[in-house]
């Protein structure tokens, strides 16, 4: 059946309240980088690019903080780094609303350094509490709800800042990080599975045994997919001013969000998923002719579907590849970089795509970016290509046939014994084998853009 997949998933335990934990959590997240800009523009009397340069610098620290956060959780555990980052970015939000504009920009810095882990939270405890044969549909549904977060936070941000004022929703945010903090404080779901060594144990894993050059050409390949679709987002709002239709933006990255969820609903059900590499390359190769339909809106919805459609799986891929190959004891690092992968490509694909409209014209916006992932593509495919070869002369991935490393040991019979109810009954012992501005609301960056986590 098409949702066994996700029903054996949301069977396991803690994955349903981590998910509609995170997804909550996420939601003043994503509301920041507007009402920042909102707050800089109307408040502060500066431009648009005044606020760039504000939003620059909390992805700055963003980038930095999350591999350092995550290693403070695999060093100290998930709760004091929670009491740390919700503490640090309530008094950011409390201190921000009040600063001039030239105070404002190292204290985005230090914002964003310190900011709330609950993306990068989230997919780290996703691979602890899921066995391997479920982690696809886990992080897939991780992704569909960071999708409905950022469908949500920028509208409410924009409700609140243009209604009662930005420095209001700048209060409500920092309400709205407290809550989230407690929420997943309360929580407090686990970063290392039930078999794995708990933080307590002090294992140190060196980073030369996982920072190789597969990891390295992962979080290439993530930061370019988050530049392809933020890059989107731009030249979407610049092909349709172009061409009159300016009114049916929100219509066309509504229909592109759509595209993308349906893409990673569908992914999530497959037993075994592909690599990153395989879903990006056509992603980039179909974005580049998409500004061919700016004459008419619903022609570039149409050339969107491939693309958008492909926008979930890529980034499902990613953290699903990251959460196999790296051990327990480095999986916050491990995750907290690619998180900075995210952030870095969302912060890099609007001034890119940008330069190419002001240079060009619109349509080349979708040109530019789908061109630069055409050759980060080519760039980490030698390195795909020497993993491929290299598979039937060592140890395997894991596949179908193969038990899990996830899955409890067998000394552990009420563990092993929770672990096979969620299992397939047609495979009972098998295991068979995913910010900064965010998007406008509903886009499929929105899924991927980390900002200020």
């Amino acid at each position: 059946m098409l949702l066994t997949p996700y029903r054996e998933t949301l069977a396991l335990p803690k994955i349903p309240s981590l998910l509609v934990v995170a997804t909550l959590a996420r939601i003043p997240i994503a509301a920041a980088a507007v009402v920042l800009t909102l707050h800089v523009v109307t408040d502060l009397g500066r431009g648009y690019g005044a606020a760039g340069l504000v939003g620059a610098a909390a992805t700055i620290g963003g980038s930095i903080g999350a591999p350092v956060m995550g290693r403070l959780i695999d060093r100290r555990g998930l709760r004091p780094v929670l009491v740390l980052t919700t503490v640090a970015e309530v008094i950011y939000w409390l201190v921000a609303q009040a600063l001039p504009y030239w105070a404002l920009l190292p204290v985005a810095v230090v914002g964003g350094f310190l900011a709330l882990p609950a993306f990068s939270v989230a997919r780290q405890s996703i691979a602890a509490l899921t066995p391997e044969s479920h982690r696809l549909p886990a992080f897939a549904l991780d992704s569909i709800t960071t999708e409905m977060s950022f469908m949500a936070g920028p509208a409410l941000g924009v409700l609140i800042a243009t209604t009662a004022g930005p420095r209001v929703a700048m209060l409500t945010l920092a309400g709205g990080i407290l809550l989230s903090g407690l929420g997943l404080w309360l929580l407090n779901p686990p970063t290392r599975a039930a078999h794995e060594k708990p933080v307590s144990s002090g294992e140190r894993v060196p980073r030369r045994s996982w920072l190789k050059p597969r990891f390295v050409a992962i979080l290439a390949v993530t930061m370019a997919a988050t530049l392809v679709l933020s890059g989107t987002d731009v030249a979407v709002v610049a092909v349709l001013r172009e061409s009159g239709e300016v009114h049916w933006t929100g219509a066309v990255l509504s229909l592109w969000a759509f595209f993308s969820l349906l893409g990673g609903f569908a992914y999530g059900t497959i037993r075994r998923g592909l690599p990153a590499l395989a879903l990006f390359a056509p992603m980039a190769v179909l974005t580049i002719p998409v500004g061919l339909g700016g004459d008419h809106w619903w022609l570039l919805a149409l050339l969107l579907i491939p693309a958008g459609a492909l926008c979930a799986p890529t980034i499902t891929a990613s953290s699903d590849a990251i959460s196999r190959m790296i051990p327990a004891a480095a999986r916050g690092e491990a995750m907290g970089l690619h998180n900075s992968a995210l952030t870095v490509g969302v912060a890099l694909g609007g001034p890119l795509a940008g330069l190419a409209i002001d240079t060009k014209g619109a349509a080349w916006g979708f040109a530019a970016v789908g061109a630069v992932g055409v050759m980060v593509a080519l760039a980490v495919l030698p390195t795909e290509l020497r993993r491929r070869r290299a598979l039937p002369n060592s140890e395997p991935e894991p596949s179908p046939a193969e038990p899990s490393a996830a899955q409890p040991s067998p000394a552990d019979p009420s563990a092993a014994l929770a672990s096979s109810a969620v299992l397939s009954p047609a495979q009972p012992s098998s295991a068979q084998p995913v910010p900064v501005p965010p998007s406008p609301a509903g886009s499929p960056a929105a899924q991927s853009s980390s900002a200020s986590a």
